[in-house]
């Protein structure tokens, strides 16, 4: 088996076509089942393991398959149908990594060194919940157990030995530098945090900290809104109130796993007609998006998605490139010692084989020396006669293998099997 991962990021595929084809954390176990299913053939790869990650800025499928070059189409045809999504635009956006790429995207990824907001944290956390759906839905076995835990690790050791996270301008300040921007001090402004989730309590933080006029977390479960609310010192009010409220608010933030956009024109248009035209600031850091793209069009409303803060936090990278530069070193050694281990595994089969081949041949010389003594025959005759006929089927597929590359013309590779021989056979003799 080899690892194969296929996807889309923020540097391949633009805002819309990564919103089609995200997966929402409650899609993913039923499609890692689908997956599973219609690519276990041969010709569409054997594919035997499946993980799913899926965040606002990338959609990677990284999977055990037999057959890479086939699976890496199948895997892209999957996608494709499972989004409604004509092949062939996937495709022009998706990369295939396989093997060893696939194991150094992994652990550059886990490390921050593939996202947008660069060293950022929460892809981190959120490979680590893939990982879980991937297990919940029975699709980690040997090879992406091994890879998952292994860029855990790798991660970790990224992030305390160098600074590679250190004053990392995440999503959350840049969504504060433009607000401030806009309305100058927040001490005026009224801020709507709309989800309850690990980006809205960061952002939220964020924002709370330049002390706004008001704070109000919206969310379809209150009793989640309450507690986000209580942390942020501020009040929470059903989703449901949205389309009459939003026009209270200056600043909207919006995070959550809806697959349609919660914020429509209509609702925005209307807003700003009650606002009489005052500036509103709205942040969608949601893929798929919750601010229908229309929105943007309309005047006063300042409109961000995670591409256009992704934009103003990369001008703030420059001074930590040599922690790039050291964390790239740690994760190519790292590349390499998880080179050793599939090399390891690839010769598991081989070494099965080998042992099953060679108890069959001791099983069969031994029921024949039961019968030989059985019959009165000499136990030191038998003995030397089994011993004699071991040796002999033993050493039956090297010496073959010797004869046939003494009538090869390739001599280097004559030359290869004589040393591979010459060692092992020098070495088993110091026993």
């Amino acid at each position: 088996m080899q690892l194969l991962t296929l996807g889309i990021n923020h540097q391949t595929a633009p805002l819309a076509l990564r919103e089609r084809v995200a997966f929402v954390p409650e899609e993913i176990g039923p499609a890692i089942a689908r997956l599973r299913d219609r690519l276990a053939l041969k010709s569409a790869g054997a594919l035997s393991e499946a993980a799913i990650v899926s965040t606002c800025n990338r959609t990677e499928l990284y999977c055990a398959v037999a057959e890479p070059h086939a699976a890496s189409t199948a895997l892209a045809e999957f996608i494709a149908a499972e989004k409604q999504l004509d092949a062939d635009e996937l495709r022009r956006s998706a990369y295939a990594l396989p093997q060893t790429n696939a194991v150094r995207h992994a652990f550059r990824v886990a490390s921050g060194l593939d996202s947008m907001v660069l060293g950022e944290p929460q892809i981190l956390g959120q490979m680590k919940q893939a990982e879980r759906l991937a297990r919940d839905a029975g699709g980690m076995g040997l090879m992406l157990n091994h890879l998952f835990q292994r860029t855990f690790a790798v991660a970790k050791e990224v992030r305390t030995t160098t600074e590679i996270g250190a004053h990392s301008v995440s999503m959350a300040a840049a969504a504060v530098r433009v607000a401030e921007r806009i309305f100058g001090s927040l001490a005026d402004s009224d801020c709507l945090f709309v989800g309850a989730g690990e980006m809205i309590e960061l952002t939220g933080t964020h924002f709370a900290a330049r002390h706004p006029k008001s704070i109000t977390v919206a969310n379809r479960t209150i009793e989640r809104g309450d507690t986000l609310a209580a942390k942020l010192h501020g009040r929470s009010m059903r989703l449901a109130e949205l389309p009459e409220a939003i026009a209270r608010f200056d600043i909207v933030v919006s995070c959550t796993a809806s697959s349609l956009p919660i914020i429509g024109l209509g609702m925005v248009e209307r807003a700003i007609k009650s606002r009489r035209h005052r500036p509103m600031f709205i942040v969608d850091l949601a893929v798929p998006r919750d601010v229908e793209p229309e929105v943007s069009r309309l005047d006063d409303v300042y409109v961000y998605t995670v591409d256009d803060l992704g934009k103003i936090v990369q001008s703030g990278t420059e001074s930590r490139q040599a922690a790039v530069a050291q964390a790239e070193a740690i994760i190519e050694s790292r590349v390499r010692d998880f080179d050793t281990w599939l090399r390891t595994r690839a010769a598991v089969p081989i070494i099965q084989g080998l042992r099953s081949r060679a108890d069959e041949l001791r099983q069969y010389e031994l029921e024949r020396a039961r019968k030989l003594l059985a019959r009165g025959e000499s136990p030191e005759v038998v003995l030397e006669q089994m011993s004699q006929a071991l040796t002999n089927k033993f050493l039956h597929a090297p010496v073959a293998a010797l004869h046939q590359a003494s009538g090869h013309d390739n001599d280097q590779e004559r030359a290869r099997l004589v040393a591979l021989l010459s060692r092992f056979y020098a070495s088993s003799s110091d026993n």
